[in-house]
């Protein structure tokens, strides 16, 4: 229950009222008597005063009693901050942030931050679903949605949390095998335990919600973690090569592709090189051969004296025989150029 305290007080008062000296004034002037003095002169009487009757003192008390009361019931929520508020043992009501007023001595209060982001972290051994064993580290983050659930409901939410987290991890790493627990499928196995702890949750009605959950760390037991270590280095080394072999096919295809593409144009080229050769070789056969038929005897000296100087061109010995001799007289025609070369260069 909340009260606008804008000029006023609790009860809806202005805070215009007289002080509390005047308002204890105006109750001893209503329930209050004077007394006469002893000696039966009320002029003396009012000199020395007067003593305080039974119903006075009474009625002091019961004031005094009042603003203890009120200052035990009266109390400020900040904005974060809720209340759930049990009276005689049953809910009475769920109050927001400000000013609120309880019954001291017969209502419970339990008061929560509802904004405040919790953790909580623990480290469990999982059996995967190849019958490994795994260490998983996992934290939650999350808060209180629902007051009046998470003081109800439940006697330890937090407590059925931390069973909860234990009991979806659990089962998520069962259908997982170790290999994805503690490589690739970390990210997939941390939604899937925020799904399933909700769903415990809402079941459970503890009036928490998971704002997420993230696995820190998954490691084998120590027992057999070398041996996990040096399969994890094979198995990237593994990646390296494939990563080099594909590197290496990405830049070496396409070379051998362009080699190829330029081995087909060369053999084309060549191709067409030779069939036209083979054409100027006809044509040319054609024509010698109308020549030919023209003039027998003069074609073929002058073929026999063109294939004598084609021969005798590329040739840098002679052989000369001598008629009616048994010698043959040799020119060694390359030798002779060397010198005549040299001789050009000294002159020079």
């Amino acid at each position: 229950m909340n009260w606008d305290n804008n000029n006023k007080d609790p009860w809806g008062n202005n805070n215009d009222a007289p002080d509390f000296d005047e308002l204890m004034k105006k109750f001893s002037s209503i329930l209050g008597r004077k007394k006469p003095s002893s000696n039966g002169s009320g002029g003396d009487g009012n000199k020395r005063g007067f003593k305080l009757s039974p119903s006075r003192i009474l009625m002091y008390g019961l004031f005094g009693f009042l603003i203890i009361y009120a200052s035990q019931s009266i109390y400020q929520l900040d904005a974060s901050e809720r209340a759930v508020i049990l009276r005689l043992g049953e809910f009475y009501e769920e109050q927001d942030e400000g000013l609120n007023f309880r019954l001291a001595g017969i209502d419970e209060r339990y008061i929560e931050n509802v904004s405040l982001t919790r953790r909580y972290t623990q480290t469990n051994s999982m059996l995967t679903k190849d019958e490994n064993i795994v260490d998983v580290t996992v934290s939650v983050q999350y808060r209180i949605a629902n007051l009046k659930d998470f003081v109800l409901n439940v006697k330890d939410p937090e407590g059925s949390l931390r069973n909860a987290i234990e009991s979806a991890l659990r089962h998520v790493v069962g259908d997982n095998t170790l290999d994805t627990t503690l490589t690739v499928g970390r990210e997939n196995i941390a939604q899937e335990v925020q799904t399933r702890l909700q769903s415990y949750l809402d079941i459970y009605q503890t009036g928490l919600i998971v704002q997420q959950v993230n696995i820190e760390k998954t490691d084998p037991p120590p027992a057999v973690k070398d041996a996990f270590d040096d399969v994890v280095a094979a198995r990237e080394d593994k990646e390296r090569l494939q990563n080099e072999a594909e590197r290496y096919a990405l830049s070496i295809v396409p070379e051998a592709r362009g080699q190829a593409q330029a081995r087909i144009r060369d053999a084309e080229a060549y191709k067409l090189a030779v069939v036209a050769n083979a054409e100027g070789e006809v044509d040319r056969f054609n024509k010698l051969l109308e020549e030919y038929k023209k003039a027998p005897e003069v074609t073929r000296d002058r073929l026999y004296l063109d294939a004598l100087q084609s021969v005798l061109s590329n040739s840098t010995k002679v052989m000369v025989d001598v008629e009616g001799g048994n010698n043959l007289l040799y020119l060694p025609l390359d030798k002779i150029m060397e010198e005549n070369k040299k001789k050009g260069d000294d002159n020079e």
